[in-house]
């Protein structure tokens, strides 16, 4: 593996690192609850010395983190579908930019897809923020989680921070032959309008300053579209969006805890992956003539109209995207226990009675609607 020390303050564990992390795992307090839920069957003795034994990220991730992903199918998805993977060549590496809908979830899913069907992961964005707890931070790191900086109030060290994740990231395809996952933005997409941040194509080009088609084209990079029909932790984005418009919004002790806790458990439905045609080198030349800013731009909106396209609608969108207008336009993609199982999920925001429940129940329907409006389908 190749090596490189100065990045040691933000990657994923190597290889040797591995097996003090697995015994650091099984020693911890929080375990026999993990193995309760990722081996329900088994003695907590023996799972530990089953998590004790891996030496390696291969064997942790296709036995522990395949089991976390099957439990978490089993109970609360409905049916989990991929296509696209015969888009690319097992034998190179892609820079996967994703929407962004549950802080765990997205990567997660995907990683199982890849190593169901015999192809590497990759490694994963994960932010400093929800790096805390001992135990977080091992089984990311053992998962090929990198750590990504929050942006601060200072803008050179915002400046460092993101020069040195660009360089990572190029690092990591180009010499570790490692691909990536990022999300497309900062942050989750809790209103339903997905798009990319084209801050984010400029920090992949920060790396290779001297020529900006050869700094994108370099990173193969393919969007992924990932559409639940439950959006996860629909609730708990109302109520962030409501407080957001009321009162500057201030992120709670726990909360990130909860979201991903939250997001495990809910209820998910049909959840969809679609691995979107890789950006071409052709695609991004036609970008050539335009200033860096410009060009940073038109990257996002191309990213954005692969996943938008690829998008998944439900019965859910279509239900909301007619209550909000107060029409029957979508009425014949839906039926009436489809309509009934969203409004009785819906009611839930009354135990928030302190809140405008009209103005609530709008943010929330507008989560389901949103995607019709970005995906611009006609009735």
């Amino acid at each position: 593996m190749i090596k490189n020390p100065k990045f040691d303050d933000i990657r994923p564990y190597y290889q040797e690192e591995i097996p003090a992390a697995m015994q650091r795992i099984a020693d911890s307090e929080v375990f026999p609850l993990l193995a309760s839920f990722v081996y329900p069957d088994e003695p907590i003795e023996q799972v530990r010395q089953r998590v004790r034994s891996f030496q390696n990220t291969h064997d942790f991730q296709h036995d522990t983190m395949v089991r976390v992903n099957e439990q978490i199918i089993k109970r609360s998805i409905s049916e989990f579908t991929c296509s696209g993977l015969e888009r690319l060549n097992p034998d190179r590496q892609y820079l996967f930019v994703s929407n962004h809908r549950d802080i765990m979830l997205d990567s997660s899913l995907l990683q199982y897809f890849f190593v169901i069907n015999g192809f590497d992961t990759t490694e994963i964005t994960f932010g400093a923020n929800l790096m805390t707890h001992p135990v977080v931070i091992d089984v990311g790191k053992a998962n090929k989680m990198f750590r990504v900086e929050r942006p601060g109030g200072n803008l050179k060290d915002f400046y460092n921070s993101s020069l040195h994740l660009s360089e990572y990231i190029r690092h990591t395809i180009t010499e570790k032959k490692q691909s990536v996952w990022i999300a497309q933005r900062n942050g989750r997409t809790k209103n339903g309008w997905d798009a990319t941040d084209q801050g984010i194509i400029k920090m992949f080009c920060m790396s290779e300053p001297r020529n900006k088609i050869k700094a994108l084209a370099d990173l193969h990079i393919v969007p992924v579209c990932v559409s639940y029909e439950w959006e996860s932790c629909d609730v708990l984005k109302a109520l962030e969006l409501y407080e957001s418009q009321y009162t500057r919004y201030t992120k709670k002790p726990g909360e990130d805890l909860n979201s991903i806790l939250t997001g495990i458990l809910q209820f998910k439905g049909r959840v969809h992956f679609e691995l979107c045609a890789p950006i071409s080198v052709a695609e991004l030349s036609a970008f050539e003539g335009q200033t860096n800013n410009e060009y940073h731009k038109s990257v996002a909106r191309l990213i954005d109209s692969r996943i938008n396209t690829a998008y998944r609608l439900y019965p859910n969108n279509f239900i909301a995207h007619d209550l909000l207008y107060g029409n029957t336009r979508y009425s014949n993609l839906y039926n009436e226990q489809e309509y009934n199982a969203f409004v009785k999920h819906m009611n839930k925001l009354e135990r928030y009675d302190t809140c405008d429940l009209d103005r609530l129940r709008e943010i929330y329907i507008s989560i389901y609607s949103n995607p019709i409006d970005n995906k611009k389908v006609d009735g």
